[in-house]
């Protein structure tokens, strides 16, 4: 049996501190091996499209500087479970690390922070690890998750290594407009994030914030494509965190963000407009009030119907400096999901995805599978060449913002979702069910 770990937390924290942001990691996985007497330990940090993994921690990960990096792809295989179920994976001997023998027991710890799932903790044991040794694992991958976060403002080594294609301008200033943990969980909800670029960039957004008891989301659709829109979306998103950070009303924060973009608009620094939804949830009593400037309406899953959650759009931001928002409160209910949308997951391309059937069909996914599913419709529907960007915001809401969240190593197990069969055709997400923790 492989013995549990010994780790002296003093010692390791003040070895990755002494240790520069790039190094960090393989300070750690050092530290890690010895613990855990390992034969081999990594970091597999996601890639941004979602699709795969890229392992980081043995080696320093430069793609420009002439080292390769190791790309995992997905494939319904133990590194796949773990990062669904957001549970260990134990594999049976015959695994290897590259160049090492076989007969080795492979460890697979999902890495997260508040349900946002930012890779895995790889360990190849030379023997079978007990329950102990199991447990520590996982918790050491929850300090993991806050190393990598602490680290990574301070390096590109992090982003780089989740790279997969090359980033235009215009995609380097989106990225930027995005939160960077695209998850999280509180007892109350969760929500998850999903933006699927067109190849020219077309100034989707999604965003949020969570108070003491508020909840802030937005998700916007700059008009146009390129820089372009990108810099028109950063406006707008700017105006709006300017104005939630003022502690501005929601309709405070529309009128505001609408002021600035239409300044703009005259001054001929822009000649575009913004469609958004703004929202805020009061997390004590659960309301959900929204401003829609000429956006797409939410969807409502609510037990096993959908609907659109119609209300009459104002006008979009940056048009009219006169324009008068309103807002609409949706009381809701324990169980509800609700999935914001922008126009790329609704293009012609697109509407081969029955939007609503999929919703309906993947309710017992996490929203973090969720978002990745819908957006995997579309881009099959589109051929992979969306022709506008394609985003998503899932809020499931859970009403329960007295209590504490039920937490194991980073994440709500009960909110997970179920393992993949990795039947080829087992593989649709209807058929990957799983009752949602509520």
């Amino acid at each position: 049996m492989a013995r549990s770990g010994r780790l002296d937390l003093g010692n390791v924290l003040q070895a990755v501190d002494a240790a520069s942001p790039a190094e960090a990691i393989e300070t750690l996985a050092r530290e890690l091996g010895v613990a855990f007497d390992a034969v081999a330990v990594s970091f597999l940090i996601t890639d941004l499209t979602g699709r795969a993994v890229v392992r980081l921690g043995q080696a320093p990960v430069w793609r420009s500087d002439g080292e390769s990096a190791t790309v995992l792809p997905l494939e319904g295989g133990p590194r796949e479970q773990a990062l669904r179920t957001q549970t260990v994976q134990v594999s049976h001997p015959g695994a290897a690390p590259e160049g090492r023998s076989t007969g080795l027991w492979q460890v697979l710890a999902p890495v997260t922070e508040r349900g946002e799932s930012i890779g895995l903790l790889e360990l190849y044991l030379p023997d079978e690890p007990d329950h102990e040794v199991v447990t520590d694992i996982h918790q050491v991958a929850h300090l993991l998750a806050f190393v990598i976060i602490a680290n990574r403002r301070h390096t590109d080594l992090f982003e780089r290594a989740q790279r997969s294609t090359e980033f235009n301008l215009s995609a380097e200033i989106q990225q930027r407009l995005l939160p960077e943990a695209r998850s999280c969980e509180a007892s109350a909800f969760t929500l998850a994030g999903w933006l699927e670029p067109a190849a020219s960039i077309g100034g989707d957004t999604f965003d949020y914030s969570l108070a003491r008891d508020v909840l802030h989301l937005s998700i916007t659709d700059a008009m146009g494509h390129g820089i372009d829109a990108a810099l028109t979306a950063s406006l707008c998103l700017a105006g709006l965190r300017g104005g939630r950070r003022r502690g501005m009303s929601l309709l405070e924060q529309a009128t505001s963000a609408n002021a600035t973009l239409f300044d703009y608009t005259m001054n001929g620094a822009t000649d575009d407009f913004v469609t958004g939804l703004i929202g805020r949830v009061d997390l004590r009593h659960g309301v959900l009030d929204m401003v829609n400037a000429g956006h797409v309406a939410p969807y409502l899953l609510r037990d096993d119907e959908v609907t659109m959650i119609f209300e009459q759009p104002a006008m979009p931001l940056g048009i009219f400096a006169d324009t008068v928002y309103d807002s609409h409160q949706l009381q809701l209910i324990r169980g509800d999901r609700v999935v914001f949308v922008t126009d790329g997951m609704l293009e012609r391309r697109v509407s081969t995805v029955d939007l609503p059937t999929a919703i309906r069909d993947t309710r017992d996914l996490h929203p973090r599978e969720v978002v990745r599913a819908l957006a995997d419709s579309a881009l099959e529907a589109a051929g992979h060449a969306l022709q506008d960007d394609a985003t998503l915001l899932c809020l499931d809401w859970h009403g329960m913002h007295s209590e504490d969240r039920d937490t194991s190593s980073g994440a709500d197990p009960q909110r997970a979702s179920a393992g993949l069969d990795v039947r080829p055709a087992a593989r649709r997400p209807d058929e990957a069910r799983r009752h949602r923790g509520s």
